[in-house]
């Protein structure tokens, strides 16, 4: 089973609070409130992850609607894995997590973003950090984004 990490319920709060604001500044809309009285009950019994078929039915839903906009894949398009690495040095999913990726559920995929997340060794963290970057432009501290500014 794939624990959903409190982190997870934390950032899909955060979204439905930017997506939804509060009407009268104090109150809750509904998925929020269904998120965060589930991360409150996280908190209070010290709880890290939780499974996700023993989530409340509209706190699913809500964190569903939160991972629909996040990345799906960590791949950043050099797979070392296809030459025969256990752990991949692109993304650093193992070669059973890059072969079953389009099989796994929604919680599998997070667990697996954490965990590369977590340890930050491979290649999307680092050396090739800007590919991995939302829009796939170099980051503006890159000697080419550099070049491209000096010329404009």
């Amino acid at each position: 089973m794939a624990g959903i990490h409190i982190t997870d319920i934390e950032s899909a709060i955060n979204y439905w609070r930017d997506k939804t604001p509060s009407p009268d500044g104090f109150s809750l809309t509904a998925p929020t409130r269904v998120l965060a009285e589930l991360y409150a009950l996280m908190v209070f019994d010290q709880v890290l992850e939780i499974e996700e078929f023993l989530m409340p039915a509209a706190a699913l839903q809500a964190w569903l609607a939160w991972y629909a906009t996040t990345p799906d894949t960590p791949c950043i398009a050099i797979c070392s894995t296809s030459q025969g690495d256990a752990q991949c040095k692109g993304c650093g999913r193992s070669f059973a997590e890059v072969q079953h990726w389009t099989e796994m559920r929604p919680a599998e995929k997070r667990q697996t973003w954490r965990r590369i997340t977590m340890e930050g060794s491979s290649w999307r963290f680092n050396k090739y950090a800007e590919r991995a970057a939302e829009g796939g432009s170099a980051s503006p501290s890159s000697p080419l984004a550099e070049r491209g500014s000096a010329r404009a």
